[in-house]
């Protein structure tokens, strides 16, 4: 929309994807803080809350009663930032709309079920939800190659494409898509665990985006020059601005969950913008404590399947701590630093080409 007023009267300021991206950011800001805060009142007086799960370690008893889907109020503030701020004839714009409102809704479903029998083992099941994921991602990523979206795959360090993945493309990026949701919505675990690492990733990812889509400064890095992705800066900023927002609600003792309809959405447009950007493989740097999230809960599950023995006390990794006898707050305030270190290494390897 606010793309229209420069076309249709000549305001220029907002033909900058930086200016629209930071009028997104505090917008979307402003209305999650607005919107948060009703919601969490609404929640307690309907008592719509996520019921902790009986293999949790026993300080999480103290969070019953947490009203949880506030991942779904941001996820409609961000929506709606962006038809304010994003161009609307953008392919990658409406790629991302897509993305983020259908994994969205998936988690919305498996979150009222949840709350509906007042049991965290009632929501979707695994497989449900897996085939349902599949489906959108496959709409997702079916969009790009219909939009003619390159298919060589890049690697950190590397100025040129090793490959062509032609029709392995849609495999592969099916794969980064569902992956990472999935890896956001493992992590989210503890109060605001989930949301400052992606705070910091969407940042990096947004970035890069910006990046790509820039002709100068894309040649400058040696890196692939994707026209029209900078406006998922736009979008990125604008979710960036929703989580900041959301943290300051979700931070210890959380006030609100996110719950399913905010890390499902999280995790696959991480996954979604980091294809736009050629980011797949750095994907893995910059959304570390995601990976080493996963990770911990494959590793538990085949050893206990191979071995009958369990090599954390816990999975995933943050309840091993917490069973360690760590403070919540202490294991929180840790991963947000290797998060943050992380996604550092990762825009510093932009240069080393």
């Amino acid at each position: 929309m606010l793309y229209f007023f420069y076309t249709f009267f000549d305001i220029n300021i907002f033909q900058y994807i930086t200016v629209r991206a930071g009028i997104g950011f505090i917008v979307s800001f402003g209305l999650t803080y607005f919107l948060m805060g009703r919601f969490i009142a609404w929640a307690k007086k309907k008592k719509q809350s996520q019921p902790i799960y009986t293999l949790a370690p026993k300080s999480h008893a103290i969070k019953n009663g947490t009203p949880t889907m506030g991942g779904a109020v941001f996820i409609i503030a961000t929506i709606l930032t962006v038809l304010l701020s994003a161009r609307l004839d953008n392919m990658y714009v409406w790629g991302a709309i897509t993305v983020i409102s259908l994994f969205s809704l998936i988690g919305v479903k498996d979150d009222m079920a949840k709350i509906k029998n007042d049991k965290n083992d009632a929501g979707l099941s695994a497989k449900y939800k897996f085939i349902l994921q599949i489906i959108v991602g496959l709409i997702t990523v079916s969009m790009l190659l219909m939009a003619g979206f390159d298919t060589n795959f890049y690697v950190p360090f590397f100025k040129e494409p090793l490959w062509d993945m032609g029709y392995f493309a849609t495999g592969f990026w099916l794969l980064v898509i569902v992956a990472t949701s999935n890896a956001v919505n493992l992590t989210d675990g503890l109060d605001g665990l989930a949301t400052a690492p992606s705070i910091i990733g969407l940042f990096s990812l947004s970035l890069i985006a910006y990046i790509t889509g820039h002709a100068i400064i894309s040649e400058y890095l040696l890196m692939p020059n994707i026209k029209l992705s900078g406006e998922l800066f736009v979008v990125g900023m604008s979710m960036v601005g929703a989580l900041i927002a959301f943290l300051w609600f979700n931070s210890h003792p959380a006030q609100v969950f996110m719950g399913d309809s905010g890390s499902l959405s999280i995790g696959a447009f991480m996954g979604y913008i980091a294809i736009v950007g050629k980011s797949e493989i750095l994907l893995l740097l910059i959304g570390f404590i995601f990976v080493f999230e996963t990770v911990s809960v494959i590793l538990q599950v085949g050893s206990f399947k191979l071995r009958k023995k369990r090599i954390f006390k816990m999975a995933p990794i943050h309840h091993h701590f917490e069973q360690k006898g760590w403070h919540e707050n202490k294991i929180i305030v840790r991963f947000w630093i290797i998060s943050f270190m992380s996604n550092i290494l990762a825009l510093i390897s932009l240069k080393i080409r």
